[in-house]
């Protein structure tokens, strides 16, 4: 059969939205948090969670965070709310409820796969990004799995869906930090942290919103 000849009529489902967006004042607010991170750091011992090595504080980032924190945690908020919408595709505004904890990872440092249960978005923030920017080989990428279940498993992975983002069936996607940026993206999917292999030091916020 010629399927030239033939209508085939393609729709995409069940997309997943993984956002970015770089903080205005980033320039300013970030050496204010890297300077409160690092104080809170030599101060309080790390927490264990998905952390492979390195130093992540307590869920009461905004407790401490002081002004540029509470500026970082709004704009978590607005972008949240930009993106999501009731079932009739209207706007809504959501009073977020949130927990917020900072991450510092050196060399060898990472974080094992892992969701947040209870939450509707997760967030990351890079503070800063410890030279990965300028340098993708130091490595420390936000690594994304494919949440389509079984699909890496599956019959000659090596043959993907003709579509638009096809080759990233079963295949995890990397994301590079830059300082300034922050990823968005739904509470249930599936990700991690690489290794840094810098000599310098990398500077993240994290944080769950619910409602």
């Amino acid at each position: 059969m010629n399927t030239a000849q033939s209508q085939v009529s393609v729709e995409t489902l069940f997309a997943t939205p993984v956002a970015t967006a770089r903080h205005p004042r980033a320039d300013t607010i970030n050496p204010a948090i890297a300077e409160i991170v690092l104080v809170r750091e030599a101060a309080v011992p790390s927490t264990q969670h998905s952390n492979l090595l390195g130093w992540q504080s307590a869920w009461d980032f905004p407790e401490w965070g002081g002004p540029a924190g509470e500026d970082l945690l709004n704009f978590a908020r607005a972008v949240a709310t930009r993106l999501i919408v009731d079932r009739q595709g209207q706007p809504v505004e959501v009073d977020w409820r949130m927990n917020a904890w900072a991450n510092i990872n050196r060399r060898g440092h990472g974080n094992e796969f892992h969701t947040h249960p209870g939450c509707v978005w997760s967030d990351a923030y890079y503070v800063d990004d410890g030279g990965t920017a300028a340098d993708p080989a130091l490595g420390g990428e936000f690594e994304i799995a494919d949440p389509r279940g079984a699909m890496p498993a599956m019959y000659r992975p090596d043959l993907v869906p003709a579509i638009p983002g096809g080759a990233s069936a079963g295949a995890s996607t990397l994301l590079g930090p830059q300082a300034g940026m922050m990823i968005l993206f739904p509470a249930w999917l599936s990700h991690a942290v690489r290794p840094y292999l810098g000599d310098g030091q990398r500077i993240s916020i994290a944080f769950n919103l619910s409602t």
